[in-house]
């Protein structure tokens, strides 16, 4: 973990429209929330206060499947996944007790050892979902 940074208003700007977030957001989402709300806070200065909280394991960062950086302002200490709607971003955090054991026994199987993985899932919610049914 890094040394803390130094508290600025942007980055606690950036700290508290992150914990308003619905689900993941990016960089630019965030960024115009915070302009929406009268924030002169600069896209650079989002993407460094959210690099750096991701970093400090203040937020949660994950890559959305087309690539993106994603952020979220994490309850759940520790290592875990994430179930994450790719419509309106929500999420759910899980712990994957299988994914461990699962991730350990394929690398054993493979002659590797000290194994670090990354999953998150990526789908549709129910209330997207259903959305999507009453437009059709």
């Amino acid at each position: 973990m890094n040394q803390p940074r130094r508290n600025t208003w942007q980055r606690e700007a950036v700290r508290a429209a992150l914990a308003e977030a619905r689900g993941f957001v990016s960089a630019q989402q965030l960024h115009q929330t915070l302009r929406e709300d009268g924030s002169t806070i600069g896209l650079a200065t989002v993407y460094r206060a959210l690099s750096s909280l991701a970093e400090n394991g203040d937020a949660d960062s994950i890559q959305s499947p087309e690539g993106e950086n994603l952020f979220r302002s994490c309850a759940t200490e520790g290592h875990h996944h994430h179930l994450v709607c790719r419509s309106c971003g929500d999420t759910r955090e899980l712990e994957a007790a299988v994914v461990e054991e699962w991730s350990r026994r394929v690398g054993a199987e493979h002659g590797f050892a000290e194994i670090e993985h990354v999953v998150d899932l990526f789908g549709l919610c129910e209330r997207c979902r259903a959305r999507a049914a009453a437009a059709s």
